[in-house]
């Protein structure tokens, strides 16, 4: 209800008291890296990126960094088309930043975005990461709140458990959300209700994000991987410079009219979308759909 998860984020902000969680069962996947706080898992084609801080899984500096690593791997790496961002427990996706770092001084909150991680995509290593074409898909498994709601808006397809709830709880603190939700969430939901968010903390169930558009499913919890992995795979078996060549154009015509965006298309520095046009791999998803069969593609 609410009213818990209210009581849920008094504990969070004051005292950081979730009771404890479990971990999420991940299954036999093909290779394991990361330390405990940060968990990565390469599934073929899809790295699965888990956040391992109980009780809240608050981001500190040191995990802020290791995320951004994380996310530098999904978009180095050729071999991986996909991501999936989630974290360990069914109570509690992510708190956001770590408000005891804050208050002891180990995490600096003015210009906290100039620190020598700055170029690691900001805060948790996704929410400025401009060159990150590969699709991210959140994999939300409690209260997305704070940053952990800025993460799941940097993300690109959003699937909620669901007793997911989110909230933006930094104006009773004395400041702002300024790593992802000021910036996206008025553009993703009506402009009064994010309003609603920002000023005055409103919480918003999972069911009433995906009216809103905000979260593309919402499934019951012990069905969020099993979703999560399904999904992925169906993105890992398209053309990946097709899958890429999205992510780039869209960034670039943001914002721009409809004849602009044609224009931007049409003139802009577009590597990606240029390499896809004249890809073995739109060659062979036409010749396979020409034979009736499923294309192999290679990213090339």
């Amino acid at each position: 209800s609410v009213v818990e998860a209210a009581g849920a984020l008094g504990q969070i902000d004051r005292f950081g008291n979730i009771p404890e969680q479990g971990s999420t069962d991940k299954g036999d996947e093909a290779m394991t890296q990361g330390d405990d706080e940060v968990r990565l898992v390469r599934n073929g084609h899809i790295l699965e990126i888990t956040i391992n801080r109980p009780k809240v899984n608050a981001i500190d500096a040191a995990t802020s960094r290791k995320l951004g690593e994380a996310f530098v791997v999904l978009r180095d790496d050729p071999e991986l088309r996909v991501g999936i961002i989630t974290a360990t427990g069914k109570k509690v996706f992510c708190a956001g930043w770590d408000l005891k770092a804050l208050d002891s001084g180990d995490q600096a909150l003015d210009n906290w975005w100039e620190g020598e991680d700055a170029d690691l995509g900001g805060f948790a290593g996704i929410t400025e990461m401009w060159n990150l074409n590969k699709p991210v898909i959140a994999a939300l498994n409690g209260l997305t709140i704070g940053g952990g709601f800025e993460i799941a808006l940097a993300s690109d397809l959003i699937i909620a458990a669901d007793n997911v709830q989110f909230a933006l709880p930094e104006m009773p603190l004395g400041i702002v959300p300024d790593a992802g939700a000021l910036q996206r969430l008025p553009r993703r939901l009506p402009h009064n209700i994010a309003l609603e968010m920002l000023f005055l903390g409103r919480w918003m169930p999972a069911d009433e994000a995906k009216m809103h558009g905000l979260v593309n499913a919402v499934v019951p919890h012990d069905q969020l991987m099993d979703k999560a992995r399904e999904w992925a795979t169906r993105l890992a078996d398209s053309a990946p410079l097709a899958l890429q060549t999205v992510k780039e154009v869209l960034r670039a015509v943001e914002g721009d009219t409809i004849q602009n965006a044609f224009q931007t298309m049409r003139t802009s520095d577009l590597p990606i979308y240029r390499k896809m046009l004249n890809s073995e791999d739109a060659k062979e998803g036409v010749n396979a759909f020409v034979e009736k069969r499923k294309p192999v593609f290679k990213g090339k």
